[in-house]
């Protein structure tokens, strides 16, 4: 089973906030995202995932219509569970929709989606969704109760969060890789496709080639920075010939 790799460009609208946030009609805005979405796609990349938050405090509106318009690659919009980005997303119609915890006081999100206690809002929205054409993510952690409720919410697919994985060494790295191994396969089990995300890099990534059922990575970060030294393209290429390895069937 060939590996996806979707390619997160929030990075390139932080870079460009940082100086472009309160002159947002000056005459050239750099980073441009759409460009970075184009030598994504040109690098071998499979989907684009944007993150427009609540607080818009990189990915704009206009750069998630710029990029459903022009790029023609699956989009994916990360989302919180609110009325104003539901809304925004039925609006969209981006091909994937992943849902996410969001703060306000976080640098970049952090811990999967509670869908067991949030069950009876998500409800709503993955109906809402779904009825706009758009199939449905959870952000979740890999555990087996949040797994199960993503299912009996009616979701297309789960995103396994990889940040503890990322973070992890020595035997706390290998019971991540385990967890992540079950949740991997319940989630097959339950008729759910299997994505993963944060943290992955080109000195992990190998290591998540035990976890078995997975389809799609989305990677971010990790290629932006490279990008700062061989470009978003050749990064992203870099990262796909690295994903080649990967024999995701269940054993």
């Amino acid at each position: 089973m060939s590996l996806l790799l979707g390619v997160n460009i929030d990075h390139v609208a932080t870079l460009r906030q940082a100086r472009y946030a309160l002159n947002p009609d000056a005459p050239i805005l750099e980073p441009s995202v759409l460009d970075a979405a184009r030598e994504a796609q040109k690098g071998g990349a499979d989907s684009i995932t944007i993150h427009v938050r609540e607080d818009r405090r990189h990915m704009q509106d206009a750069d998630a219509r710029l990029m459903r318009k022009e790029v023609n690659l699956p989009l994916n919009l990360e989302l919180a569970n609110t009325v104003e980005m539901v809304s925004f997303a039925c609006d969209l119609k981006p091909d994937f929709a992943c849902l996410v915890p969001e703060s306000r006081e976080e640098i970049t999100t952090e811990g999967g989606l509670d869908a067991v206690g949030h069950f009876d809002s998500l409800k709503d929205t993955i109906i809402a969704l779904q009825a706009s054409g758009i199939k449905v993510s959870l952000f979740i952690d890999p555990e087996e109760e949040q797994i199960e409720a993503a299912a009996k919410l009616g979701a297309e697919m789960i995103e396994l969060h990889t940040g503890s994985f990322a973070l992890a060494e020595g035997e706390p790295h290998q019971n991540e890789l385990s967890r992540l191994r079950l949740s991997a396969d319940l989630g097959a089990s339950l008729g759910l496709q299997i994505n993963a995300g944060h943290g992955i890099h080109r000195q992990n990534i190998s290591s998540l080639f035990s976890v078995k059922n997975l389809k799609e990575i989305n990677v971010g970060h990790t290629l932006v920075s490279r990008a700062l030294f061989i470009g978003l393209r050749a990064a992203v290429a870099e990262m796909k010939a690295l994903m080649a390895d990967y024999q995701g069937d269940q054993e």
